[in-house]
């Protein structure tokens, strides 16, 4: 497993261009696997399931959550109610969770950083 400081990244936000077989396409290039987009930077994310979404798994969120006023997190082609605690402790950094399933969370994270807002999103990457 990569560690926080060798896993791939790309140093700055930017909208989803595609998105299937098992990966995204964004800023002229291809990953394979889900990813977490902050407000400065896109990460590969470990995630694969919704029940895997947890405070660990967002660390990433909560360690940027004064940049951030939303968080959209793309649950693949499930639908995922996010547990009260997980809520309570975003809602603990000022961060509101709004949960999807993936296409609807892209199209959503697009329109917002279009619009600058202050949005992340985690997306689980679909077949």
């Amino acid at each position: 497993m990569a560690t926080a400081n060798d896993t791939p990244h790309f140093p700055r936000s930017a909208p989803i261009d595609g998105y299937g077989k098992g990966g995204f396409a964004f800023a002229d290039m291809s990953h394979r696997g889900s990813l977490l987009c902050l407000p400065d930077s896109i990460w590969a994310w470990d995630v694969i399931q919704p029940s895997q979404i947890d405070r660990y798994s967002l660390q990433r969120v909560f360690d940027a959550a004064n940049k951030i006023d939303t968080l959209i997190v793309g649950t693949g082609n499930e639908v995922w109610i996010p547990p009260a605690p997980l809520r309570a402790a975003l809602r603990g950094v000022s961060v509101v969770l709004d949960a999807m399933q993936t296409g609807p969370a892209i199209r959503t994270y697009n329109v917002m950083i279009g619009e600058r807002r202050r949005v992340a999103a985690a997306l689980i990457a679909v077949p």
